[in-house]
C-alpha cells in the first residue's frame, strides 16, 4: 500500500504516506472474532537513552520505498514519509512532539513561543539568536513571512500540498528586536504549534521557481544538526553527516544513509545487516523478522490509518450511491482479520477519520457506512440505475460496465496486494468489476495519487496528531489544486465545519465539531476507513532514541548507538 503522512512522513501534519509497508490492523483472532484493541495511547518503544551514554560516532543505515526527487516537503510532490524525514534532520523543526502529541518548542531554534494576544489571535516567537542557515543568514522574520505567503495566500502559482493554518494568517512582522516575530491570525487556528514546522529558507522558497522547483533534486539551504552530504541519483541514496555549523548538542551519529529499497529487498538488506531497522507489521514480515539476528522488535501506537480513497471525479464514483454501495460492499472486519493475524499487538477497525481509537476525543461514526451488508449495497446500485447481468458480471447502465480501476505502487507488499484482491472479491458480489493495475512505485505518487488518476487507491495517512492536520485531505478542492483530498469527495458542509473546527480554541468544542464533520466524511463516501495500523518495527539492537516513539516525533540529533 501507500503511506503518506501530509506527508508520506511521520511527524504531525497531514501526512500522506505512501506506503509499502502499509498494513496490518491489529490482532484479530484466528476464530473471526474482533480485532483487539490498539497499544495503549501514548507509548513508544524508542530505547530512550541520555545523550551522553550514547558512543560518539557510527552509522544509521535506513531504507525508503521509492526514489524522490522533490525535497520541498511543502509542495505538493515533496508531501511524502521519506522527504519530511530527510528534512527533520537538515531544516528548523520548532515544535516537536512527545509520546501523546504535545507540542514541546525546540530550544535550539525558538526560546519561547506562546500565544500573546486572543484578539486578533497573535503568537510571539523569540528565536534563538545562534540559530542560522548555512549561507550565514540568521533565522528571522522574513523566512516566516516567505513560507506563510507561499501557503497561506492563495497563490495557485505555488504548488502547495496544505494550506490549513497559513491560510488563517493576516500578518507576520517583526517584533521587539530582529530575534522576535509576531504571527497575527485574521481568525483563530487552534492548532498553531504545527506550522512554520519545518520551517524553510527565505531565498528558497520566495518564488513560485524557487518553491516549486528549487528543491529538485536538491536541498539548497539548510539549518539543522546534519547537513545533506550527497543525493546520489544512481545509487539512490541519500546521505547526511553533522553539520560543523551546529550550535546545538552535536549529534552522536557520523552518517544517516537513507537508501531506496522496496519492501522486500528492505526486509533482506535488514536481515543481511545492510540497513538497522524495517517494517514488521504483517504477519509474514513479523514472522521472518521477530527471530532476526542482532536485532529487536519495538512496538507502539501512533496515529497511522489505513483505508481506500474513492475518486468522486470523472468515473463511476462520481455519483454518491456509487460510493455508497461500494463502502457497503465491503466487509472491513475480514479484512483487518486478514492483516492482523499472528502479530503481537492489536488495532482495530476505525470509525473515525481524525481520531484513533485509543486517542482522546475518539467517537465511532461509521455506522451505517462502514457496516458490511451487501443486500443493501445491491439495492442502492439497483435504485442508482445499474442493471445487474448476473452472478459474476459486471452492471451495466447506459451500455457501460460498473468497472473501477485500482491502483497500486509494485512497491506496495503482499498484504496491500492481499487486501486490493479481497475488497476486488467483495465487489464483484455486489456486481462491480474491479481492474487492478500496478505501477511503477517512481510514479505511482506524481502521476496517479497527486493526479487523481485512478477509481481506488489503498494507502495510509501517518502523523497527524493534531487535529487541524487532517483538514487539507476533506476540504473542498480549488481549481486544479486538490490539496491532500485526492479523490476530490467533499461539500460545503464537510468544508464550514473543518474550517470551524480549526478555528476554536476550546478544544472540547473543537473536538465536538470535528466528530460532526467525522459523520459527514463517512457520509459522502470520501473513503473506505479501514484500521488503525500497528507499529511493529525490527530495530538494530543497541540503536537508542529510535523506533516506534507513539505520537512524537524522532530527533536525529539524539539517535545513536550505546556503548
Amino acid at each position: 500500500m501507500a503511506r503518506l503522512r501530509r506527508s508520506w512522513v511521520a511527524c504531525g501534519l497531514v501526512m500522506l504516506a505512501l506506503v509499502s509497508g502499509c498494513t496490518s490492523s491489529g490482532g484479530a483472532h484466528p476464530d473471526g472474532g474482533t480485532p483487539t484493541k490498539a497499544v495503549e495511547y501514548g507509548s513508544q518503544d524508542i530505547n530512550s537513552r541520555p545523550v551522553n551514554q550514547l558512543k560518539q560516532g557510527g552509522t544509521l543505515t535506513l531504507a525508503n520505498p521509492q526514489w524522490v526527487t522533490q525535497y520541498n516537503f511543502n509542495q505538493t510532490d515533496g508531501a511524502v514519509d521519506q522527504v519530511e524525514q530527510i528534512d527533520s534532520l537538515v531544516e528548523p523543526v520548532l515544535f516537536r512532539l512527545d509520546a501523546k502529541g504535545v507540542p514541546q518548542a525546540d530550544p535550539d531554534y525558538v526560546t519561547s513561543a506562546e500565544l500573546t494576544s486572543t484578539s486578533p489571535q497573535t503568537v510571539t516567537y523569540h528565536l534563538n539568536p545562534k540559530a542560522h542557515w548555512s549561507d550565514g543568514k540568521p533565522l528571522s522574520v522574513r523566512d516566516f513571512a516567505a513560507q506563510w505567503q507561499a501557503l497561506g495566500r492563495g497563490d495557485d502559482r505555488f504548488g502547495i500540498a496544505d494550506p490549513s493554518g497559513y491560510d488563517r494568517i493576516k500578518d507576520v512582522r517583526q517584533g521587539a528586536d530582529a530575534h522576535e516575530v509576531k504571527v497575527v491570525f485574521s481568525t483563530p487556528y487552534a492548532d498553531w504549534q504545527r506550522l512554520f514546522t519545518p520551517l524553510f529558507p527565505a531565498p528558497a522558497t520566495g518564488t513560485p521557481d524557487q518553491f516549486n522547483k528549487g528543491w529538485i533534486n536538491r536541498i539548497p539551504v539548510t539549518a539543522g544538526p546534519f547537513r545533506i552530504d550527497s543525493i546520489d541519483r544512481t545509487a539512490q541514496t541519500v546521505t547526511a553527516v553533522p553539520d560543523p555549523g551546529w550550535w546545538g548538542t552535536p549529534p552522536r551519529l557520523d552518517k544517516v544513509i537513507f537508501r531506496t529499497l522496496l519492501p522486500d529487498a528492505a526486509q533482506q538488506a535488514y536481515l543481511n545487516g545492510e540497513i538497522d531497522a524495517v517494517n514488521a507489521a504483517t504477519t509474514e514480515d513479523y514472522a521472518k523478522l521477530k527471530d532476526a539476528k542482532d536485532s529487536e522488535i519495538r512496538t507502539g501506537s501512533a496515529w497511522d490509518e489505513v483505508h481506500v480513497s474513492l475518486n468522486g471525479v470523472g468515473g463511476p464514483l462520481a455519483d454518491i450511491d456509487v460510493r455508497h454501495a461500494v463502502q457497503r460492499a465491503v466487509r472491513r472486519e475480514a479484512l483487518a482479520q486478514v492483516a492482523a493475524e499472528g502479530l503481537p499487538v492489536g488495532v482495530p477497525l476505525l470509525g473515525n477519520h481524525i481520531f484513533m481509537t485509543n486517542q482522546p476525543g475518539y467517537a465511532d461514526h461509521s455506522s451505517p457506512w462502514g457496516t458490511y451488508d451487501l443486500d443493501e449495497a445491491r439495492r442502492i446500485l439497483d435504485r442508482a440505475g445499474w442493471k445487474s447481468q448476473g452472478d459474476g458480471k459486471p452492471r451495466v447502465k447506459d451500455g457501460k460496465e460498473l468497472r473501477l480501476r485500482f491502483v497500486l505502487s509494485n512497491a506496495t507488499n503482499r498484504l496491500g496486494l492481499d487486501l486490493a484482491q479481497l475488497i476486488q472479491q467483495m465487489l464483484a458480489q455486489a456486481g462491480v468489476a474491479v481492474d487492478i493495475t500496478k505501477v511503477p512505485a517512481n510514479d505511482y505518487a506524481s502521476k496517479y495519487l497527486f493526479k487523481g488518476n485512478f477509481d481506488m487507491v489503498i494507502f495510509r495517512f501517518t502523523g497527524l496528531a493534531y487535529p487541524g492536520s487532517t483538514v487539507s485531505i476533506y476540504q473542498q478542492p480549488k481549481g486544479e489544486q486538490a490539496f491532500l483530498n485526492y479523490g476530490r469527495v467533499s461539500d460545503a458542509k464537510l468544508d464550514g465545519l473543518l474550517k470551524k473546527a480549526a478555528g476554536t480554541l476550546d478544544r472540547t468544542r473543537a473536538t465536538e465539531l470535528y466528530n460532526q464533520a467525522d459523520a459527514e466524511i463517512w457520509w459522502l463516501g470520501h473513503d473506505v476507513e479501514l484500521y488503525q495500523r500497528p507499529q511493529v518495527m525490527a530495530v538494530r539492537k543497541g540503536l537508542a532514541n529510535y523506533g516506534v516513539p507513539g505520537l512524537g516525533t524522532i530527533d536525529f540529533a539524539k539517535v545513536g548507538w550505546e556503548r
